[in-house]
């Protein structure tokens, strides 16, 4: 399954609002260097989907806050 996901970093909290257009907004603690977002992103997401880390992959937006991310298996 694909999904589009929009990051805010440096938020007070992790969350993971889903939108209702099947799109979700995550909020993440970790600012955006040295790719400590992303690893936090795929560690709350993978939690969210109750899938391992490793079934989560970023597909486009590694650098943006637009992303399109894809989850394998479950």
């Amino acid at each position: 399954m694909k999904v589009s996901v929009k990051v805010q970093p440096k938020a007070s909290k992790n969350d993971v609002i889903d939108n209702k257009d099947g799109s979700f907004k995550v909020y993440l603690k970790s600012a955006p260097i040295d790719g400590k977002a992303n690893k936090e992103l795929i560690a709350l997401l993978a939690d969210y989907f109750k899938v391992k880390k490793q079934r989560i992959n970023i597909i486009t937006g590694k650098t943006s806050r637009k992303k399109i991310i894809e989850v394998t298996g479950g």
